[in-house]
């Protein structure tokens, strides 16, 4: 039996941001996966906004570091060190002895990734670890039924990977990820300004222009802003205006192969499930979900219903706690259930 108490937690570990929520309590923390480190010592000097603040500006002594990569653990000490501050922070706060933890884990991941995952949060200060693939997290937070022997589909655009897949009776029945998400649209509108305006810019900034004006369609209302970077001519700094327009087509190459994704999943989907997922549509889930009139773009080029859920970057960790809330029933979910009996 998992009988857990009400002060495990879950947690959705990205690659642009860590989300941790408590049962029953809700969301507690949301911060960028990110870690300052000291270099010659390893002391840890900042996580989160902190030290997201320090990408691209530090000095040699000092490691601004996002140690998750394409979804995935990239560098294995500065994950532990930036784990077990959030998980020892979240515990002394809520006085939290060692809990009980269900994490979502990229769908693709290896077992050796697994290992790496469980090993992390065990040295964190974990009791148990529970790992849930994030699609099948993200859709349970989505509110989506994953019991039913209907089908469903979703999209989690995450920071370093999309993820599609296609759930009925508990499980995936068919999925695929691409390394193609946040990260990658972010670098896109960098090279596009790099190649078409001779201006160089660092990751924060593009990140910001695709939040803020970045578009998978044409607008009805053109949108630009200002954006600050080196002239690659003279390299002295430069100040230009971006248009909506001028994002959509420094994106369009990397959106197009989502699409493709989301359409080879469906070829791929068994007919019973199929006509199921024509009739409810497609779940859009992830920070990549709030890019504008990407789920126009979806619906004009698949023929279906798109819907966006609601706080889509939330639904990974809302599917942790979901799952905490009723380990008992959705343990045929974790993947590494077998493990924990």
């Amino acid at each position: 039996m998992f009988s857990l108490n009400g002060k495990d937690i879950g947690i959705d570990l990205g690659t642009a941001n860590i989300l941790v929520t408590i049962k029953g309590k809700g969301i507690v923390l949301n911060e960028p996966a990110v870690v300052s480190i000291e270099e010659e010592t390893d002391n840890l000097l900042a996580t989160g906004h902190e030290a997201k603040q320090m990408l691209g500006r530090t000095p040699k002594s000092i490691n601004a570091i996002r140690p998750l990569q394409d979804g995935v653990i990239a560098d294995f000490k500065a994950t532990q060190i930036l784990l077990k501050n959030i998980v020892g922070r979240v515990c002394k706060r809520y006085n939290i002895g060692k809990p009980r933890v269900v994490v979502g884990v990229p769908s693709g991941i290896t077992e050796v990734e697994e290992r790496a995952v469980e090993e992390t949060i065990m040295t964190a200060g974990a009791k148990e670890v529970f790992l849930i693939e994030e699609p099948m997290a993200a859709a349970i937070g989505a509110g989506l039924d994953v019991a039913t022997p209907n089908g469903n589909i979703i999209v989690d655009i995450g920071g370093g990977t999309t993820e599609v897949a296609v759930i009925s009776l508990g499980g995936i029945v068919v999925s695929n990820s691409i390394r193609i998400a946040g990260d990658e649209l972010n670098q896109d509108i960098i090279n596009y300004l790099k190649r078409e305006a001779g201006i160089a810019i660092g990751e924060t900034t593009a990140e910001n222009v695709k939040i803020q004006i970045g578009a998978a369609m044409s607008l009805m209302t053109e949108l630009s802003m200002e954006v600050k970077g080196r002239d690659l001519k003279t390299g002295l700094p430069k100040n230009i205006t971006v248009t909506s327009s001028q994002i959509q087509e420094a994106m369009e190459a990397s959106i197009a192969e989502i699409v493709d994704v989301i359409k080879m999943t469906l070829e791929k989907t068994p007919p019973e499930l199929a006509s199921d997922i024509v009739e409810k549509g497609i779940v859009l889930a992830g920070g990549g979900a709030l890019i504008k009139n990407l789920d126009k773009l979806i619906n004009t080029k698949i023929k279906m219903p798109v819907y966006i859920a609601e706080n889509p970057t939330e639904c990974v960790v809302k599917g942790t706690e979901k799952t905490l809330a009723d380990l008992e029933k959705l343990k045929t979910i974790l993947t590494n259930a077998k493990k924990k009996r």
